[in-house]
């Protein structure tokens, strides 16, 4: 920019015609010392009405139309209006937007600022004013639906001169329609701007004042859910709340049915959801909507879960309702797959996906995808859940939230990295990562990735980056979602990393946060198995044979998945668990049968890091048995194990298997 302005100032200046292009002398010691002083220069050639006009354009935005400006230009005909812009245009301040007669732009937003900033606070203010009275009557009947954001913009400059009124009303205006087009950092920028100007605190626990401070909260509450990178609770149903709370109080059962009825951030919103069914009939259309956000919340408590289930779907399909039908079976599999159970979670988000084309609804699409990848990789179908994986990206892309377009990184990954292709699993955590940097699933998957390929010093980096963030063991946590994405991620990594690493660290901290989760009578299936298996694997190392005992009793109903699938990428085979334990316990036979049984699923599954582990692990048993055969089945399964390792260029376990075999032939 600064080198084309300054070509065109010496050009205007008339130093560079043919007889002074080569007097360098007489032009070089005059090149403005920055690019807003060469703008101004520029500017001060062109006729005072057309700077007039140019100041008046800037105020308006860096782009605006003829229509805008008449009005605003006094003493100037259309004719006149026409030769100022074009002697703007023959200057290059200004440009004509493309297939679109009577619209400018400023040829860079520096041209529009430095004319803006040449007027006084008082003057701007003003301007600000005018143009926002003009354009509203310009618009007419049409401002409130195509024109609230640039309203409210010109309103709230004007904010001084025109007081709060109108820049409320356009904020929320602006920000439903942002939050309409999913664009959610811009429609908190709206309403928080429209809150302020109306004297609302942002936070806090007092219910709206009136009817526009609620709508202005349950905006906010909205895009507060949609860019937080993950699911916040707290503070999200503070802000629904104040607004429920007045229209409970203002007798508005319908707009406090909405809001409850919005998809509240998992495990919390269940008060807001029990008083709501209090005010509405329980075989209405609006109980099916309320039962179907209960399901998420009430989550611990299986049996009445299956309630709601069944009577949310039998309401949404009385109503031909297949939006709340599809969003009632996403819900009802996230619930089935946080008790464990996989083939009821299967078939509930198979039906659910059946019903995606259908309707248009990326958030449940996108979850129902999300947890398909889990049961299906949890069953040992890796190519089905890359499929869904593979599909979530769209899904989550076209709904525009972070959380989601994190956990599609987050699924891909998993299958990339279950399959040993480390780049490719290394390429989804760079773009989680730019999503959200301290994203803890990311930073566990991204950590074992480095470990399993022998980088140590990059694999500790991610590791402390998530230990930072996740505070593990520091307070006893609230068991809402979070929880299950953040202190069970290092729950497994930690004990999985000292695994490949062969050093034995941090075990005191994950004990303390695993037992906490067990104990907790909050939590639920999926959450405290992931505790056991990272306690599971950390008694191996001990050889600690009765913690094995008692973990072995309990991780058992789990054999034959790939657990935890979820958070923690790639996840370990539960019978190779198993039969660590076994070993551990010094029952050989039966960690014969669970090694077995992990070499089949892994194979079948295509997980060829798991098998190639599950291959050491077996051999290394069968060396501490010693039995008739077991020497040469052991070199057998080394072979094998050195094989996958060496082709997917997993050091650690390259050497750990070379060192056994050379136990072996001496």
């Amino acid at each position: 920019l600064f080198v084309t302005e300054v070509v065109r100032l010496l050009v205007q200046e008339g130093e560079l015609n043919a007889e002074k292009a080569h007097e360098t002398d007489s032009w070089t010691i005059r090149i403005p010392e920055g690019v807003r002083e060469v703008i101004g220069r520029r500017l001060n050639r062109l006729s005072q009405r057309c700077n007039e006009t140019l100041t008046i354009a800037s105020v308006i935005g860096r782009e605006f139309e003829l229509e805008q400006l008449k009005p605003l230009i006094e003493d100037m005909t259309d004719d006149r209006l026409l030769d100022v812009l074009e002697e703007a245009l023959t200057a290059r301040v200004i440009e004509e937007l493309p297939q679109s007669i009577g619209r400018y732009q400023f040829t860079h937003a520096l041209v529009q600022e430095t004319l803006a900033d040449e007027l006084s606070t008082t003057r701007r203010v003003r301007l600000h004013a005018r143009i926002a009275e003009t354009l509203e009557d310009l618009y007419g009947s049409d401002a409130e639906a195509h024109h609230a954001a640039e309203l409210a913009h010109h309103f709230a400059e004007a904010e001084a001169v025109l007081g709060p009124d109108k820049l409320v009303c356009y904020s929320l205006l602006a920000g439903e329609r942002a939050l309409n087009a999913r664009a959610y950092e811009e429609a908190l920028v709206h309403v928080q701007r429209g809150l302020v100007a109306k004297g609302v605190a942002l936070t806090g626990t007092d219910p709206a004042k009136d009817g526009e401070a609620a709508a202005l909260l349950s905006c906010l509450g909205q895009a507060q859910h949609g860019t937080l990178s993950r699911i916040g609770g707290i503070e999200v149903l503070a802000t629904l709340t104040r607004a429920f709370d007045y229209y409970v109080s203002a007798g508005d059962v319908e707009r406090a049915v909405t809001i409850a009825a919005y998809y509240p951030p998992i495990n919390t919103g269940r008060e807001l959801i029990e008083k709501a069914l209090e005010l509405v009939p329980p075989d209405s259309h609006d109980a099916g909507r309320l039962l179907s956000r209960s399901i998420t919340a009430r989550r611990p408590e299986y049996d009445r879960v299956q309630e709601a289930v069944h009577g949310a779907l039998a309401i949404a399909r009385q109503q031909q309702d297949l939006e709340l039908e599809m969003r009632t079976l996403v819900a009802a599999a996230c619930v089935d797959f946080s008790h464990c159970r996989f083939g009821q979670s299967l078939d509930h988000n198979l039906r659910a996906i059946q019903l995606a084309p259908h309707v248009d609804q990326p958030f449940d699409e996108s979850h129902a995808r999300y947890e398909l990848k889990g049961v299906l990789f949890a069953m040992g179908d890796l190519e089905e859940a890359a499929r869904h994986a593979s599909a979530m990206l769209e899904s989550a892309g076209r709904l525009g939230d972070r959380f989601w377009q994190t956990f599609a990184m987050e699924a891909n990954q998993n299958v990339c990295s279950a399959r040993g292709d480390w780049q490719a699993a290394r390429n989804f955590t760079e773009q989680g990562l730019a999503l959200t940097p301290k994203d803890p699933n990311i930073l566990g998957c991204r950590a074992l990735v480095e470990f399993q390929v022998g980088e140590f010093e990059a694999g500790e980096t991610f590791l402390e980056q998530l230990l930072a963030g996740v505070q593990l063991g520091q307070s006893e946590p609230q068991f809402a979602f979070p929880v299950v994405g953040t202190w069970t991620v290092p729950i497994v990594a930690l004990p999985l990393v000292s695994r490949i690493t062969g050093v034995a660290d941090r075990f005191d901290m994950v004990e303390a946060a695993a037992q906490s989760i067990i104990s907790s009578p909050s939590t639920y299936p999926i959450v405290s198995q992931a505790a056991r298996i990272g306690l599971a694997l950390i008694a191996v190392q001990r050889g600690d044979a009765e913690a094995a005992r008692d973990l072995h009793v309990a991780l058992e109903p789990l054999c034959g998945t790939m657990f935890p699938q979820s958070p923690v990428a790639p996840g370990v085979a539960t019978d190779r668990v198993l039969g660590l334990l076994a070993q551990t316990m010094g029952r050989f036979d039966k960690a014969i049968e669970h090694f077995a049984d992990a070499l089949a699923f892994c194979r079948k599954a295509g997980c060829r890091p798991e098998l190639a582990w599950t291959c050491c692990d077996y051999g290394d048993m069968l060396l501490q048995r010693n039995g008739e055969g077991d020497r040469a089945k052991a070199m057998s399964l080394l072979d094998e194990a050195l094989a996958i390792s060496s082709e997917l260029g997993m050091r650690p376990l390259m050497e750990r298997v070379l060192s056994r075999r050379e136990i072996l032939r001496a």
